[in-house]
């Protein structure tokens, strides 16, 4: 059989440059050698491609000292990686592309747009499909359209900060304290605060401000935080439900990342159908958006009601040692080789459905 030609993107310039880094090594480390060969390629978060030469590199971080740059030629008659090293310049054939990238400029459509220049096959969601998830505010929008309860919410532009005071008003107005701030594009909780009065908002819209243009101030739910993975194409099927144990008042960046305290259950005992509704909305939410592939779904289930609300979608999950993502397929029996292996052939099933290349097998 002949070997096909995958390349791994990683690294990437947003604020989750580092989880993406730790979920590519469990990428590369879990796609099957004997029907691919492999090719890394790091991004810094200066936004340079470096030709990378393991997964070991990466965990030592060796890989940012890389000389040879690597990147993935626009052109659709190459469908090729081009290495520059010096005044040499190759070439080399790829048959699909694995985006393990987190955040903007990797997971909201921009580098998936050069992959469908290209026409090669890709893992994960279209450009629509991921500008969309990224972007809080639009879906919210789209969830709206669904009958799907979610948090009320205020949306806020930067530049109306320099009126602070109406901003301010506009917020209190809809909403109660404490209110949750967030960049309406950034992941992993970077960006987010917790309000608990007009100083702590003010505070928190300038910190949001930091990351995004776009800012979200929500209503805070009194709930337990659930999520569920979904995986497929036009037919996609969502796992089992985990809940998060947050370490902190809410699940932010070190909670999820550098708490030893915060955790996750898998099939935990929730009240009613709610395991169910959250299995179901899950899959409405990833139609409505035009899912493709994976994504791991968020949501809230509120403790007084037992209400399944929608919190927001990640069209690429983590996939590091504590990611949700891949411990719920592990859980109905999907270990990571073969996950990796799922997503491979959905990005080649997407792409001859699209008119692009066959379907990789």
């Amino acid at each position: 059989m002949n070997k096909k030609t995958a390349a791994v993107l990683f690294g990437g310039q947003s604020s989750e440059h580092e989880v993406s880094c730790v979920s590519a090594v469990t990428i590369i480390k879990n796609i099957n050698t004997d029907m691919y060969r492999i090719i890394i390629i790091g991004i810094t978060k200066g936004g340079k491609w470096i030709k990378v030469n393991s997964a070991e590199d990466i965990k030592s971080g060796e890989w940012i000292n890389g000389t040879v740059t690597a990147v993935i030629s626009p052109d659709a008659t190459q469908r090729a990686v081009l290495f520059l090293d010096g005044n040499k310049v190759s070439t080399e054939k790829i048959d699909v592309v694995f985006p393990v990238l987190h955040g903007l400029f990797g997971e909201d459509g921009t580098v998936q747009g050069l992959l469908e220049l290209a026409k090669v096959p890709y893992v994960g969601c279209g450009v629509v499909a991921s500008g969309v998830s990224m972007d809080k505010l639009f879906t919210k929008i789209v969830v709206d359209q669904l009958g799907i309860r979610q948090a009320k919410y205020v949306p806020v532009l930067k530049k109306e900060l320099e009126q602070m005071g109406k901003v301010v008003e506009r917020i209190e107005q809809k909403l109660t304290y404490p209110v949750f701030i967030k960049p309406s594009n950034a992941g992993s909780s970077r960006g987010v605060s917790k309000a608990h009065n007009r100083d702590e908002l003010i505070k928190g819209l300038h910190t949001a401000a930091e990351h995004d243009r776009k800012i979200l101030a929500e209503e805070t739910i009194d709930g337990r935080e659930v999520e569920c993975a979904v995986l497929g194409g036009n037919e996609p099927k969502a796992s089992g439900v985990g809940e998060i144990i947050s370490a902190a008042d809410f699940y932010d960046y070190d909670a999820k990342y550098n708490s030893e305290v915060s955790k996750t259950i898998l099939s935990p005992d929730l009240p009613g159908n709610a395991a169910e509704t959250v299995r179901d909305y899950a899959v409405k939410v990833f139609k409505a958006v035009d899912g493709y592939g994976l994504s791991r779904v968020d949501f809230f289930v509120e403790r007084k009601t037992g209400e399944v609300i929608f919190n927001e979608i990640n069209t690429m999950p983590g996939f590091t040692g504590i990611s949700m993502y891949p411990m719920l397929w592990e859980a109905k029996g999907i270990g990571k080789p073969q996950l990796v292996e799922k997503l491979l052939q959905l990005a080649f099933a997407r792409a001859a459905e699209s008119g692009g290349e066959g379907d990789g097998r």
